[in-house]
Parts: structure tokens; sequence; C-alpha cells
């Protein structure tokens, strides 16, 4: 059978799932965790303003995109082309590293998915259920992708960047209602820009903003030219010369399609508590309840080993002396420094303290990280927090989370999730408190929108 004809292959079902999905398909309690995506989502690009990265993005954007447009650019207030508005809105939204995160997939699926989809329904006039049902097609995609590359392929790439293309390819594709054919095609024009290295952490530089800054765009730049007719790669994942081939060695089909349908990969995403890299939220969630059970200060801690997966050490590692506070978000000694120190590592810890606190700095040179076999076994389904912890006086104190603040088991409520996107609606003066809870009421109830314009009034 030619491949021409063929509609078996694992990414053509997922592909005719996708097609093939109604909003009327979807439990109500996954339908309202989209809703509380959503809203972590619009907040964390919010509070995306004024960072240097996104500034030169939003330059570049002005230089090169149109002044005026459809689609709305968040942290800026101006209009500009789809294009361009799910570029910022893509760097805005994982800049300051408050995004949600899928454990299975290792992606972060908001900052890709989100501002693609909401550019492009700005531009289309589409209605609210027509965008959580598109998101929630990103995001079942976007997942199941990322499972499929594996454990292999995020040792060198960055899966928000490659796979997240894929994902907000498959979203944009789902809200403009291309059908299976449609969908394969625009994933395949996303597959063969996917990009996006690690290799940035060890100098400090802003590339992670570009990786969810292209996934975002070039997305929705798939979607677009599938629907004009724009052919791409069918098996752009498990060709010969596809994704897997060039990106991983674990990579594993079934994934694709695991439980369309009846698994729901949304519900399963987790909220940042902390504003750092998620790897480093288990041993901070473990160091906080140690303190707090022995009521031992920073300074009566000598040192501490922290348990980890392999990925862990992968990202962090190469982090030892932060150079900015967006490095030290990838930090294990500096986030553990200031939950030890200042009691969290929210957004105001990072400004105030990662790199200025010399009482941090010290915290920071006693925290080593340790490869921990069942830590890693358990890794990516499980993050497991476990931390060991030597005194002054001697003694020796261990503590574990096997479920860290966020996950779907230890979930944000919603009342926390208010409260978080009022704390980062606040940060740099993105929006103002009475803008933050008109937005957060019309989350609540994004089903029954008419559209999705207008987040934030317009700049004059």
């Amino acid at each position: 059978m030619s491949q021409a004809a063929d509609t078996t292959y694992p990414t053509r079902q997922l592909c005719e799932f996708l097609a093939n999905l109604k909003l009327a398909d979807v439990p109500a309690p996954v339908i309202e965790r989209t809703k509380d995506l959503f809203l972590d989502w619009i907040a964390s690009a919010i509070a995306g303003k004024d960072a240097p990265a996104v500034r030169k993005l939003q330059e570049f954007a002005a230089a090169m995109g149109p002044s005026d447009g459809a689609a709305e650019v968040l942290v800026d207030r101006r209009r500009t082309s789809p294009y361009f508005a799910a570029l910022i809105n893509g760097a805005s939204s994982h800049v300051v590293e408050q995004d949600d995160v899928h454990n299975g997939s290792v992606l972060h699926p908001a900052a890709v998915v989100f501002p693609a989809v909401v550019a492009a329904a700005q531009a289309e006039g589409k209605t609210g259920a027509e965008v959580l049902l598109a998101s929630i097609a990103g995001y079942e995609a976007g997942i199941r992708i990322g499972e499929f590359m594996g454990r292999s392929h995020y040792r060198v790439f960055h899966t928000t960047g490659t796979v997240g293309t894929l994902a907000a390819a498959a979203a944009v594709a789902k809200l403009f209602g291309l059908d299976a054919e449609g969908i394969n095609q625009a994933l395949g024009s996303a597959g063969t820009q996917a990009a996006g290295l690690w290799e940035f952490l060890r100098d400090a530089a802003d590339s992670k903003q570009l990786h969810t800054a292209k996934a975002a765009a070039d997305g929705l730049q798939s979607a677009w030219l599938a629907r004009a007719g724009f052919t791409g790669a069918k098996q752009i994942l498990e060709g010969a010369q596809g994704m897997a081939a060039g990106m991983s060695s674990d990579a594993n089909p079934a994934c694709l399609t695991d439980g369309l349908g009846t698994r729901w990969a949304t519900a399963e995403t987790s909220f940042k508590f902390f504003a750092s890299c998620r790897h480093t939220h288990p041993a901070a969630d473990a160091l906080k309840a140690l303190m707090q059970r022995e009521g031992v200060g920073a300074d009566q801690i000598a040192s501490v080993t922290t348990h980890v997966h392999q990925g862990a050490i992968d990202v962090l590692g190469p982090v030892v002396n932060p150079a900015s506070i967006h490095q030290a978000k990838f930090s294990m000694g500096t986030v553990l420094g200031l939950v030890a120190v200042h009691g969290h590592a929210g957004l105001g810890e990072f400004e105030q303290h990662a790199l200025q606190d010399p009482a941090v700095a010290a915290f920071r040179g006693k925290v080593e990280m340790e490869l921990d076999p069942e830590i890693n076994a358990a890794y990516p389904r499980q993050w497991i927090g476990r931390v060991t912890a030597k005194t002054t006086d001697g003694r020796t104190l261990a503590a574990r989370v096997d479920v860290p603040k966020g996950d779907p088991d230890n979930t944000l409520s919603r009342p926390e999730l208010e409260a978080k996107a009022l704390q980062l609606g606040a940060f740099r003066q993105g929006a103002s408190e009475a803008e933050m809870r008109a937005i957060i009421a019309r989350v609540w109830s994004l089903e029954q929108a008419p559209n999705v314009n207008d987040w934030l009034p317009a700049a004059r």
C-alpha cells in the first residue's frame, strides 16, 4: 500500500481523532481544567511585560510586522497580525517560568497552544467554545507527541520548542475546522520547523523565549498553510527521515494514539507553584516540608543533597553560578536557597534575592544533586522530591514528597489560581487588579463567550 493511500499510521490516527473531536465529547471536568489552564496562561503572558528578551521580540515585530491588525499583544496592548501576536505572546508566556507543564511529556503546552489559538481566533472571529475545543486538541496532540519522542529527545532538545510547534499547529488546524488530511499536512509543516536546544542554559542566553515564540507562530503558520493547500510530510513523526529518526533514540509510536477519547491528557497538566524550572519543584517542596517539620532555619543546615532524576541533572546541571534572574530559575541551589532563607521561590523572591542576597548565595553552595535510581525510574510519569540535609549540629534529616504542589493530585484550587493570576498581573504592572478580575470572570464563562477579543484595553 502506498503512503498516500495508507491511513493506518499513528500520526494519521491521531489526526482522525482530532478532526472528529467535538466539545460535547469532552468531559465537563476537562473543559473546566482547560479554563484553569487558560487563566494561568494569560496571567503568565501578561507577567512577561518588560522582560528584556520579550522587548527585543517586540522590537523585531515592530520592524517586520504590521503596526495594526486583528490580534492582541498582551504585554503592550497593541494589535498586529496573528503571526506576530503569537510570536510575542508565546515568548511572554514562558519568561517568568510560571506556565504549566505536563509531567509525562515534559511539555509546557500553554505557552505554545494558547498564543497561537487566541491570535488566530481573534483574526477569524471564533467563539470561546471554539477556542476551548481547539486548545484541548492542541494539548491532547502535543502531550502525546511529547511522550512519543521519549526521554532521549529531552536530553538535548527543549520539547516545548520542538513538539510545541506541532501542538500549536494541531490546535490552530482544529480551530480552522480542517479535516484529518489537513491536520496531517499542518503537522508535517510544523515538524519540519521544530527546533529548540538546551545549550542556551550554559550562557544565560535568551533563546528559551525564542523556543516558545517560534513554536506558537510557526504552528499557526503551518495550520494556515495547510488550509491553503500547502502540503507537508505525512509521517513527519514516525517516518524513516522524520523527527523520531533524527531527534530520538527511544520513540514509541504507541504513545501517539494512547487512550484517544478515554484518557484526557489535558487534565493531567500541572501548575507551577514556584517561579522556576519545574525540575526544581519536587526538591523545593521536600526541603520546605523538612524545615517546617524539624523547625530548622537556613543557618542551621550545613548541606543538602537532592535526590533527582536524570532529566533534572541534564537541565539544571550546567547552571552553577547563575548570571541572570532567568538563569537562576534553573539553579537548584538558588531555588532551594530562596525557599530556605525566604520561605518561597516566587516572582518577588527571584527579583529581590536570587542574585543579590549573600545568604541565598551561601546556601546555593551547600546544595548538590545526586541521581536516585527509584526517582529516575518513576520519571517522567511521577516527579518525586527527596532531600537529605545535614545540620550544623551533626544531625541527618530527610524528607520526601511524592506529589509536588501543582500536580493534578495536589493541584492549585480556583482561589489559588485566582490569587496567582492577580500576582502575575501585578508583576511589573502588566494589568491592574480590576483588569485581572475582569479577565478571571471572563475565563470562568469562556465557553459562552461570543469572541475572545480585547482581553486588555488597547494602548492609546
